[in-house]
């Protein structure tokens, strides 16, 4: 009988009348039974926190490092387990999940030593005379409660990037957990329960949308954070006027690949940037534009690698390419990889299905006008296309709606500097695939990737608020 969980809410553990089965989406089989919360659970939730922030908000810097670094050990600890879960309940790769959990160690030791170094500035305002004897300061402090809602791909460190940055400025935090893969949220919750972070201060529920919607329209939110679909992210965006609203959404990622590159380098990472996980990572390289002198090889070269990679149980160490999240998934996918073929893409690889595991596909000629053509297929597929002029590819690139990351290979330092220049991205990967983030740089879209910043020390500068202090000495 599969094991039963509760939720984290306003400093204890709650069960339910109902309960929701979480299964594998390799296996089929329930990973685990989460209680469902109801509205009275929300509403304890957010007044726990709204009330545990007068206590979070006056925890001394070195109190706030201290439950950020317990966390970070604490996860340490327990990673087998985390590891274990996230395979389970989220079809990853175990090789992945493993890297994941190492990450969100990470992470939260990041949060420890930007608890200890967040500060402000010492501005001199004695511009004239009636200001001469005057000392600004200004330092950053909590807005208040935050709430946020992770998605399934990344179940443990996507849950970290919203929490520890919460615990390292002193912030309160509801925390909607993905409907896929809850499971490892709620193994993080217990792992802070440990900690000297304040109870009441963390409450972890599992619930339906309708529910979850008090998350953003309750007016004592400060601040909500959502990773995510962009048709969700943009629509709960507009229910929240008054709070602060930072969008982690989604992306067709590409990778341009000039004739200077080295292809046995560029090669395998395309191939492992486009289809680890099954493409289920918001930077998926989903298109390839090489330049035509070096196409066919590249293309080669490309199909030859794919055609090597280990498909199938995500237990299994060598897996690559694990099943996709839900049946919903892979028959939507293959949906609009059909109506792409019918529009008159050709597809060089794919077809091949296993329940919900879809083997590697890959396109070209795909039409613009297509499904795939504009949206993100969050799937195992790619697309290449040969281009002849380096301008016309960043265009061809920025043509998309969103605008997340982007990979560039060359040797060529000035096209490297005009790509950051003119790409309408939030970062620019130079000699990599676009699906590189490193926990502590900025990371972020624009336009329908979404709005705001996370990476630990952006996170913290998105949850507090600059306070000018004004002296007459």
């Amino acid at each position: 009988m599969a094991k039963k969980y509760r939720n984290k809410i306003a400093g204890r553990w709650k069960g339910a009348r109902s309960h929701q089965s979480i299964v594998s989406p390799y296996s089929g089989k329930a990973v685990g039974e989460v209680a469902l919360a109801g509205a009275a659970d929300c509403e304890a939730a957010i007044a726990a926190a709204h009330e545990a922030l007068e206590i979070t908000r006056a925890m001394p810097s070195h109190a706030r490092a201290r439950a950020c670094a317990e966390t970070a050990a604490g996860i340490e600890r327990r990673a087998d387990e985390l590891a274990e879960m996230i395979t389970a309940e989220a079809g990853k790769p175990i090789q992945y999940s493993r890297g994941e959990v190492a990450r969100a160690v990470a992470t939260f030791t990041l949060a420890a030593e930007e608890a200890k170094r967040m500060g402000g500035e010492v501005i001199p305002i004695d511009l004239a005379e009636r200001t001469e004897g005057y000392l600004a300061l200004t330092g950053r402090f909590p807005r208040g409660v935050l709430s946020a809602v992770t998605p399934f791909n990344f179940p443990l460190n996507l849950v970290a990037h919203k929490i520890a940055p919460a615990m390292a400025t002193g912030t309160p935090i509801v925390l909607k957990p993905s409907r896929q893969a809850p499971l490892t949220a709620l193994l993080l919750a217990e792992i802070i329960e440990e900690t000297s972070w304040p109870e009441g201060a963390l409450s972890v529920l599992y619930c339906e949308d309708e529910v979850a919607e008090q998350l953003v329209t309750d007016e004592r939110i400060a601040t909500f954070s959502f990773t995510g679909s962009d048709r969700v992210g943009w629509m709960l965006r507009s229910k929240a006027p008054k709070a602060k609203v930072v969008l982690e959404l989604g992306s067709d990622a590409a990778a341009i690949v000039c004739a200077d590159a080295d292809l046995e380098w560029v090669v395998p990472r395309c191939v492992i940037g486009a289809f680890a996980y099954a493409g289920q990572i918001c930077i998926s390289t989903q298109r390839i534009l090489v330049e035509q002198s070096v196409h066919g090889a590249f293309l080669d070269a490309f199909l030859a690698h794919v055609e090597k990679l280990p498909v199938g149980d995500p237990s299994d160490l060598k897996t690559v390419v694990g099943p996709v999240i839900d049946e919903a998934s892979a028959n939507r996918i293959e949906e609009w990889t059909a109506e792409a073929i019918d529009a008159g893409a050709k597809r060089l690889l794919g077809g091949k299905r296993e329940g919900n595991v879809l083997w590697p596909t890959v396109l070209t000629d795909l039409p613009e006008n297509t499904t795939l053509g504009c949206s993100e297929v969050f799937g195992p597929l790619a697309v290449i296309e040969p281009f002849e002029d380096f301008s016309a590819a960043l265009t061809r690139v920025n043509e998309s709606r969103y605008g997340l990351q982007a990979g560039l290979f060359t040797k060529d330092i000035s096209r490297a500097f005009e790509a950051w220049r003119k790409l309408d991205v939030g970062g620019l990967v130079v000699g990599d695939f676009p699906m590189l983030r490193v926990d502590n740089h900025p990371y972020g879209g624009v336009k329908d990737s979404g709005t705001g910043r996370e990476g630990v020390r952006p996170a913290m500068e998105e949850l507090t608020e600059v306070k000018t202090l004004l002296i007459k000495t």
